[in-house]
């Protein structure tokens, strides 16, 4: 295991704005006990898809418990619901959408309120699904999609997300402006719950939908549709689903924040561990309390073995990730400060906001490194900023926010 060493210690807490002690200076008061949780149980939201694996695996392993706490899941029908709960403190904190907590900070999600990112719970692991329909009439990626769509009225066709500044809504309309397809201009776009994306796409109501697994892989089995891209596709190691809570809810519960951090951590670190961990994972989740389904929805993906459903098999060089050395977990700043710059591209932000502020304010890394500390062999990174290429050829660092916002052909008119 590697231990962080008191260079590396200092440089992340200059990161996180030097408010952290050191390292000997923590663990002696922990053993002291000066870190019990305010908290004995802490509430937490989610919705049944395959990323609130932490959560589960917390619970039913014991990890809360290790750190003090009982961790009580929730099960919610639908993102606005995981928002208003949220919200309105009936949840202490909840496995949410990255693009939703920072829509709340802003007032683009609903009322503004201060939020906070403790950790990211994965990366990759969501998927663009197309009708059947539509591979019936030759389509199978975005290049066939926009012939099909060039030969309608605009506006024909319907396509799905799951809340308007979530992951998957920019997911969509990233892939659909990277084939030459306005996602405003030439298709509608409507808001389904992940739950329901299969029936309604059963019933017509939209010929292509973005969301998390297992509704990818269930509507391939249905025989309804077929994976056209995965979000890994679209940017290889992306944050997905993130801990989500109230600024006022760390400020008032320091202790337990960061003993529900290191539950998750701990969690994270078991089911990355092996593939045996990720099929008892797979079989845990498949059950009623969490996402009710077959467990053969959910193992082959978690594994990195896809099937796109019209013929290609491949094993994912990006498979959902939960750990990786910790490096998973970390509350990135360019990873949050990415929405932003989507935001302003498809006009959810009429101006540049202050788009490093606005990250360091939200994504909590001092609470993070407490927890990793806590937890023992995470490194911090070196940077709160990362480099990624994404799927059009852009590379997204976080250095210049403004540039990269305003460098896109396909924008929504007005932004």
């Amino acid at each position: 295991m590697v231990e962080w060493t008191r260079r590396r210690f200092l440089q992340a807490s200059a990161l996180a704005g030097g408010a952290l002690m050191l390292p000997g200076v923590m663990q002696a008061a922990w053993a002291a006990g000066s870190d019990k949780p305010e908290l004995d149980t802490v509430r937490v939201g989610f919705i049944p898809l395959t990323d609130c694996a932490p959560l589960a695996i917390a619970a039913y392993k014991g990890f809360d418990k290790k750190y003090g706490f009982t961790l009580v899941p929730t099960k919610e029908a639908s993102w606005a619901a995981v928002r208003d709960k949220l919200v309105a403190g009936e949840l202490d904190a909840a496995h949410i959408l990255y693009g939703l907590l920072y829509g709340l900070e802003l007032g683009i999600a609903g009322k503004p309120k201060p939020m906070a990112n403790l950790m990211t719970l994965n990366q990759n692991g969501q998927a663009i699904t197309l009708s059947s329909d539509l591979a019936q009439q030759g389509v199978r990626d975005g290049e066939g999609l926009k012939r099909l769509i060039g030969q309608q009225a605009p506006g024909t066709y319907t396509f799905a997300h799951t809340f308007p500044t979530g992951t998957h809504a920019m997911w969509l309309y990233y892939w659909l402006a990277s084939a030459g397809i306005n996602p405003f201009d030439d298709v509608r776009t409507v808001v389904v719950p992940p739950p329901q994306m299969v029936m309604n796409m059963r019933i017509g109501n939209m010929v292509g939908f973005c969301v998390g697994e297992p509704w990818n892989a269930r509507a391939i089995n249905d025989r309804i549709g077929f994976t056209a891209a995965t979000s890994q596709s679209i940017w290889p190691e992306h944050p997905e689903k993130i801990l989500g809570t109230r600024r006022e809810w760390v400020e008032s519960y320091p202790h337990t924040a960061r003993a529900l951090v290191s539950a998750l951590m701990e969690a994270q670190r078991w089911i990355d561990a092996s593939p045996q961990n990720k099929q008892e994972t797979a079989q845990l989740l498949a059950r009623r309390a969490w996402l009710n389904t077959k467990e053969q929805y959910l193992t082959g993906r978690m594994l990195g073995e896809y099937d796109n459903g019209v013929g290609q098999r491949w094993q994912d060089a990006h498979p959902i990730r939960f750990f990786e050395d910790g490096a998973v977990s970390y509350p990135w700043h360019s990873d949050g400060m990415w929405f932003l710059t989507q935001f302003r591209r498809w006009g959810l932000l009429k101006t540049d906001p202050d788009y490093a502020a606005i990250a360091r304010r939200i994504n909590r890394t001092d609470v993070w490194q407490d927890a990793a500390s806590a937890v023992g062999g995470i490194r911090a990174p070196s940077s709160p900023l990362r480099s990624s290429t994404l799927m059009d050829g852009t590379v997204w660092n976080g250095t210049d926010p403004q540039g990269y916002a305003n460098r896109f052909a396909i924008h929504r008119t007005g932004a």
